[in-house]
């Protein structure tokens, strides 16, 4: 029965109560137990003879334990009896290695034969494994004693949505936590966003609010800080790399926070709840800078001065009695903005960076760099190989290296005439000539495709031979590309050409008949005429 339950030092007031002559009812209505609850425990007391006797020398607790503990059943009623008792030896062997109960509920419907228990009966005996087990040494959190100077916790926490003047719209906003281990001094600011940059500046923010730098920082998992937390002590921490260069400048060093595990940076985290129990819950937000505004003031009037339930002393005077001048110094020369980023190589064989473009070497194409850019440079990365450094574009432009392009396609992604006119001139007059008459040989169609293919080929070979093979192809008007390779594959070039006045009405016809065919007689001709 239920009343089995009730606790010794309840039963130790029963036994007083009736040693002082009150009745049955009396007694169930001074320690709101039923009354036939306390008439089974007089009668159990009963027949123990601990009924009798002086009111102020009452049984030990243990003595009481012992007389219960006897007239409990051996066996449970049938409806205490879990319906999964049966397979508890399959859920503590599945428990131990580390299954949870639905886990272990699903295990059993698909292998336990005539299984019908329910999830709850597993979480049940689950629970009551847990329980005889009793606590395990990983369970204590133990509180951590930190040096003036040593430590600081950071955090986000969510504030609610907050007017942005920059886009005249409401947007999420995110409340920015560091505090100082030792004296419990706080830094907290507004802001719309948990992006790299922000991080970076937050922090910035905050050593330069406090006048130092501890010298470990416990941020917690998310991306600005970790790329890749551990989830056991033999994992490697990724730590963001833009993170890790403001470390090296500031002189901390990142302690993330086990995942899982908030209470390890307890401190910040009761203040997160503190900012937004206190501040946020009694401030109106009317904009985003105002709001910054009245924050800074309720931490400096209220965060500051309060006396600290743990330390208990105000935050501000132990901060300027011990923790200030522990604090690393910041650094004298200002923190140059820089941000990691990971790009890809596009098919163009340029990554992206705020909308400006950047080339890298087309073999790691489709391959995930990553990007350093800073204000003024932007440098592209493979791994621990940098690649190539730019000078900053603006957005929408283009910074592309020449030989970061296949070689025998990177000349094509010049489109203008006057490039090509260009090339053509610095291999001689002829060259140029048949350029601008393959440009010129159609009104409609753009020949620029041919001019890049020609001009391209005759580079390939010296400039005289190229100058001779323009020439004799302009003297037969070959201007298909086909014409003019074949003239060098085949060393026409080479030949002497005869200087002949160019007819004017056969232009273009390489085949076309002779006027003086038509003016004289067959037999008059001369073979030059002929020809």
């Amino acid at each position: 029965m239920s009343a089995r339950r009730t606790d010794m030092h309840r039963l130790q007031e029963m036994v007083r109560l009736h040693r002082m002559g009150r009745s049955g009812r009396a007694i169930a209505r001074q320690l709101r137990l039923g009354r036939n609850t306390v008439a089974s425990y007089l009668g159990l007391l009963a027949r123990a003879d601990l009924l009798e006797g002086e009111a102020d020398a009452l049984p030990e607790v243990e003595v009481l334990r012992s007389v219960v503990a006897e007239e409990e059943p051996d066996e449970k009623p049938r409806q205490q009896t879990s319906s999964v008792n049966a397979w508890k030896g399959e859920i503590v062997r599945l428990r131990e290695r580390g299954a949870g109960p639905t886990a272990i509920h699903d295990w059993l419907r698909l292998n336990g034969e005539q299984y019908t228990g329910s999830l709850s009966a597993v979480k049940r005996l689950y629970r009551g494994l847990e329980l005889s087990d009793g606590p395990k040494a990983t369970d204590v959190a133990i509180p951590v004693e930190t040096e003036p100077g040593e430590v600081a916790q950071v955090d986000f926490g969510y504030a609610g949505k907050r007017y942005d003047p920059s886009r005249g719209v409401l947007r999420k906003s995110w409340l920015f936590v560091m505090t100082l281990g030792f004296s419990r001094r706080v830094f907290c600011e507004l802001v719309f966003d948990q992006k790299i940059e922000t991080w970076t500046w937050l922090h910035i923010r905050a050593f330069e609010y406090f006048g130092g730098v501890p010298r470990v920082i416990v941020p917690d998992n998310l991306k600005s800080a970790v790329i890749r937390a551990a989830f056991g002590v033999d994992d490697e921490i990724v730590l963001n790399r833009t993170y890790a260069e403001l470390a090296r400048h500031y002189g901390f060093q990142i302690d993330p926070t086990p995942v899982r595990s908030p209470e390890k940076k307890g401190k910040v985290e009761r203040d997160v709840k503190y900012v937004k129990g206190n501040f946020l819950a009694t401030w109106e937000s009317v904009g985003i800078d105002a709001d910054r505004v009245a924050l800074r003031r309720w931490v400096t009037e209220i965060a500051d001065k309060r006396r600290h339930g743990t330390t208990g002393r105000v935050p501000a005077e132990l901060f300027d009695e011990a923790e200030r001048e522990a604090l690393l110094p910041l650094p004298r020369k200002p923190w140059e903005k820089v941000v990691w980023r990971k790009a890809r190589l596009h098919r163009d064989s340029h990554v992206q960076v705020d909308g400006s473009f950047y080339s890298a070497p087309w073999r790691y194409l489709h391959h995930e760099l990553w990007v350093r850019c800073t204000p003024f440079v932007v440098a592209i990365h493979h791994g621990d190989e940098r690649l190539w450094t730019h000078s900053r574009v603006s957005r929408g432009k283009r910074s592309t290296v020449e030989d970061h392009l296949p070689e025998h396609r990177r000349d094509l992604r010049h489109r203008s005439r006057e490039h090509w006119i260009a090339r053509a001139r610095a291999l001689g007059g002829e060259v140029v000539r048949l350029a601008e008459t393959i440009f010129d040989s159609d009104d409609v169609l753009l020949q620029l495709r041919k001019v890049q293919q020609v001009v391209t080929l005759l580079e390939k070979y010296p400039a005289e031979r190229a100058r001779a093979a323009a020439k004799r192809a302009l003297h037969f008007h070959c201007l298909e590309y086909r014409s003019i390779k074949s003239i060098l594959t085949k060393a026409l070039d080479l030949e002497p050409l005869d200087e002949e006045p160019e007819r004017g009405w056969s232009k273009g016809s390489r085949f076309a008949r002779n006027p003086t065919d038509f003016l004289f007689p067959r037999e008059e001709m001369t073979h030059a005429d002929r020809r």
